[in-house]
This record gives C-alpha cells, sequence and structure tokens, in this order.
C-alpha cells in the first residue's frame, strides 16, 4: 500500500501563508477592523473623585502615580510622545486628563490609556487597561514603565 502525502490546495496555501503576511504588513487600523478584536469602550474611564479608576485586575491592568514637580507639564510632555507612537490615537485631550487607545499591531487589540494630572496631589496618575482578554502578557505595565521612563522615572 503506498501512502501519498496529502497536497496542499491553493486555497490552503493563501489562508496558511499569506493571510498572516497580509494582516502583518496591513496598517494597525486596518487589522482591527478584519479582525474585530477592538473589545468595548470601558465605562469607568476618566476622573472620578480626583482618581483614575483602580485596576479590576492586575492580569490586564496596570496603574500607577508619579510625583512630578508640574503634573500639568508632565501631562503635555507625555501627550507629544504619544502622539508620536505607531497605533496610538489621542481620545480626549484637557489641560488635566488624556485619554488614548494603542492598538496591537497584529491582531488590533485596543488598550485604553489614561494620564491624570493631579494638581493637588503633585502626581501624575496612569492607568492602562485592555479591553479584552484575560491577561496582556505584561503589556500594560511595560507602557506605563516607558511612560515613566520618559519622565525620569524607572
Amino acid at each position: 500500500m503506498v501512502v501519498q502525502a496529502p497536497v496542499l490546495s491553493l486555497r490552503h496555501f493563501l489562508g496558511l501563508v499569506l493571510l498572516p503576511l497580509l494582516l502583518l504588513l496591513a496598517p494597525a487600523g486596518a487589522q482591527a477592523s478584519l479582525l474585530h478584536l477592538e473589545g468595548p469602550v470601558p465605562v469607568d474611564l476618566g476622573v472620578q473623585a480626583g482618581s483614575l479608576a483602580p485596576c479590576p485586575t492586575p492580569a490586564h491592568c496596570a496603574r500607577t502615580n508619579w510625583t512630578v514637580a508640574d503634573p500639568s507639564a508632565a501631562l503635555v510632555s507625555l501627550s507629544h510622545l504619544l502622539g508620536e507612537q505607531e497605533g496610538v490615537a489621542i481620545e480626549e485631550h484637557t489641560p488635566s486628563y488624556l485619554h488614548a487607545t494603542a492598538t496591537s499591531r497584529l491582531f488590533g487589540f485596543v488598550d485604553d490609556l489614561e494620564l491624570y494630572a493631579d494638581q493637588a496631589g503633585g502626581s501624575l496618575q496612569a492607568r492602562s487597561i485592555s479591553r479584552l482578554g484575560d491577561s496582556d502578557l505584561g503589556v500594560n505595565g511595560r507602557r506605563l514603565d516607558q511612560l515613566g521612563a520618559a519622565l525620569g522615572h524607572g
């Protein structure tokens, strides 16, 4: 009995090889719309009682406060930095608050980033949370570490 190796059809080849390559090369917005992995906007965004919301779980959220001499200036500095990053869109920006979304390149996952210039507390509060999934594999924590390093923390 002769056993033949399965033949890879053109359709399967396109699905297994070309589609992932096209997704890698597509802009982040196109990937997100193709894969529909954006998720719902969190309901607890914004400043409530002088603070950003706590993280519901550390598995897909990170939150920190940076002590800074001028919280408003720190917010402006980070807003410029975020505005230059690929996949980041500033959704709302006031003198004391910033909400941005960061879209992952490969699957189009969306994270929400918030910054609050707490003048009374002398700090810049930061929170980054994934919209979907049980774990972010440390992405949100690394994002806040990078922003903190830009402020001279870390």
